[in-house]
């Protein structure tokens, strides 16, 4: 049996930990949360002990893993106490807001031979794992060139909440719902960011709303460019005051050197020698993916599964957040390659 916790139990931790109890040989054993209300309802929901410091959840209750739904700036202390402890690690996205402190879990994850998982869930969602496959098997050639956006009636939603409040979420729509895009856009591609440079407008709040990088990134391995990997240029656009809600509008186009696949949220296009065809992969439900994430945390603790979402990406995407954040401000382009070495 795999005793499960969760840290941090709003409306998104309590639904995290109902799909986790509702998997064979999962019992989740308690939560904590510094909100009444929400102790009281997952106390409601799920009939375990609730506690109002997380350290005193995992002093008295027998924790294996650990599914930590907090504001993103409380992550890595939360998430450090518990890999000290030999507890496994479910991270909802950002991984962290430091990059420093990215590299330490990682650190720490990797000396207690633990799992460290971040969720972003598009790994396992059929739309995204296509257009990584039309890539991957070469339909476009060499990729080059990338132009990808995602917009969503964000900061009307959020204003006066925790997440335009930089101490506790680090930042705002780039590393709220941006978030996912960033993931999206390394991981199709299989690459890692290089350098970036930014503009940034809060449109008068404390925190970003829209966000325009350019970013350059490098293919992994295969055998050009400085780092060993060919080169792509990409632009990057996310605007925490646009039209979609609750789920953002989004788009993704790669040109390669043999053609192009663009996503525009439902259909993916593949334009290869002087052929286009079409497809329309599954568009699964919150749930699902959700439930598809948890599930293989739980599968690649136990060692039946290779991790799908794991903490290296969760390290480049704050990597390339954080840089982007530091070339707005400086109106530089930053080296995001140096911030993936340890210092």
């Amino acid at each position: 049996m795999l005793n499960v916790a969760g840290v941090g139990v709003g409306a998104l931790g309590r639904f995290e930990l109902r799909l986790l109890s509702e998997m064979d040989g999962v019992d989740v054993v308690g939560a904590a949360d510094p909100s009444p209300e929400a102790r009281e309802a997952v106390t409601a929901e799920l009939d375990v002990p609730a506690y109002e410091n997380y350290r005193d959840l995992l002093d008295s209750e027998p924790v294996d893993a650990a599914c930590v739904v907090t504001p993103h700036t409380r992550h890595y202390e939360q998430a450090r106490e518990c890999l000290d402890r030999g507890v496994h690690v479910h991270l909802e996205k950002p991984m962290v807001t430091d990059v420093d402190h990215a590299h330490d879990l990682i650190d720490r994850a990797d000396s207690r031979e633990l799992v460290l998982a971040v969720g972003y869930q598009r790994h396992l969602d059929p739309r995204f794992r296509e257009i990584r496959r039309v890539v991957d098997e070469g339909r476009i050639g060499e990729p080059h060139m990338v132009s990808c956006f995602l917009e969503q009636a964000w900061i009307e939603v959020t204003r006066g909440r925790w997440r335009t409040d930089p101490a506790l979420s680090g930042g705002g729509q780039l590393y709220d719902s941006g978030s996912h895009l960033l993931d999206s856009l390394l991981w199709t591609t299989r690459s890692v960011p290089v350098s970036v440079a930014a503009t940034v407008d809060r449109l008068g709040n404390a925190v970003d709303v829209n966000s325009a990088l350019a970013v350059t990134l490098e293919r992994e391995g295969d055998g050009r460019g400085p780092g060993g990997g060919a080169k792509i240029t990409a632009s990057v656009g996310v605007s925490g005051d646009g039209q979609s809600t609750p789920e953002p509008g989004e788009g993704f186009q790669i040109w390669g050197t043999e053609g192009s696949v663009s996503f525009d949220g439902e259909t993916i296009e593949v334009a290869s020698d002087g052929i286009t065809y079409t497809s329309t992969p599954e568009i699964p439900s919150f749930e699902a993916l959700t439930r598809r994430k948890l599930a293989n945390f739980v599968d690649a603790v136990r060692g039946e599964a290779e991790l799908e979402i794991s903490a290296e990406d969760g390290l480049r995407v704050t990597a390339l957040t954080e840089a982007a954040y530091e070339a707005a401000e400086r109106g530089v382009t930053v080296n995001v390659r140096e911030l993936l070495t340890p210092t």
